[in-house]
């Protein structure tokens, strides 16, 4: 059986809460711009709260926040120092192993999958691995929202030879909380991403950035998919605290506001559900802060 893995938190509103600035469309990485030292000190307080696994600020250093001239002209040293502060983060913890993520985000806007291009992705893709490379210890291409995403990160790191996660945003409407179907928000099915996942090399599937409540049929489909292929790959989840569909609005339209109900507590409960569905990496997405990752890790490891 595999150990429980503690991930991070969202970056973005940790940022905001040490002082950052943060407007669209550049989103987290004006933080690389303009406040490094803020971008490192939240890997600081992740770990402190137990994390063990930390994600490059990596996120928005894609055209479709910085514009694609200054993805042509800065995007490489933004990456290069994106990658550096989570591994200088992660070095400087003497008593354990911190293990650094090297995030590869959905090219071409979240929750947009109907903008995914196939011809371009890989150009796009390949400065961000070249560039995170020396620093990260795996790959993480997050809040993908269909599987060519997925199948796209998986193409752009395999020369790399280093384990890769694929993570997966679900459809998080009414119904799907009502207890349909699980689907990414491409509308295909969780069932066959999760075909195609046990046939992809990855080491672990996960689901981020979607509301807790649909995050544990997902786990669900995904143990009995890899159950049937005897495939052996662990699952994971990262939730946000976003109010409404968070499908309604394109990434750089603006700041979600975050749930008052969805406190470390509350959150923690969602975890241990995960959990018992057969999750052995939990973590949290946007406005799922230190705090949160501090009590899901003393609840699910004591």
């Amino acid at each position: 059986m595999s150990t429980m893995r503690i991930l991070d938190g969202g970056m973005s509103r940790e940022l905001l809460r040490l002082g950052a600035e943060l407007k669209q469309p550049e989103w987290s990485a004006l933080a690389l711009m303009h406040s490094p030292h803020i971008v490192r000190r939240v890997h600081e307080e992740f770990i402190a709260a137990g994390s063990e696994v930390i994600t490059t600020n990596s996120y928005a250093l894609v055209p479709f926040h910085i514009g694609e001239d200054r993805f042509q002209q800065e995007g490489a040293e933004l990456i290069r120092l994106a990658g550096r502060l989570a591994r200088e983060a992660a070095d400087a913890v003497a008593d354990r192993k911190v293990v650094v993520a090297g995030s590869l985000p959905p090219i071409f806007g979240s929750y947009e999958p109907q903008n995914f291009q196939p011809s371009q992705v890989q150009d796009y893709l390949k400065v961000l691995v070249e560039n995170l490379d020396p620093f990260v210890d795996i790959w993480l291409g997050e809040t993908l929202s269909l599987i060519a995403e997925g199948e796209a990160v998986r193409r752009a790191v395999v020369a790399s030879g280093k384990p890769f996660w694929i993570s997966f945003t679900l459809a998080d409407d009414e119904a799907a909380i009502r207890g349909g179907e699980p689907k990414l928000r491409s509308g295909e099915s969780v069932e066959d991403a999760a075909s195609w996942a046990a046939s992809s090399g990855a080491e672990a599937f996960l689901f981020n950035c979607s509301k807790p409540e649909v995050m544990r049929a997902a786990v669900e489909t995904a143990a009995r998919v890899f159950r049937k292929a005897d495939a052996q790959i662990e699952i994971g989840v990262y939730a946000n605290a976003f109010e409404g569909e968070t499908g309604e609005a394109a990434a750089n339209e603006g700041l979600h506001d975050t749930r008052d109900d969805l406190n470390d507590d509350a959150y923690s409960r969602f975890a241990c559900s995960w959990a018992g569905a057969g999750a052995t990496i939990i973590g949290g997405c946007c406005g799922i802060g230190a705090a949160h990752i501090h009590r899901l890790r003393n609840t699910l490891l004591g």
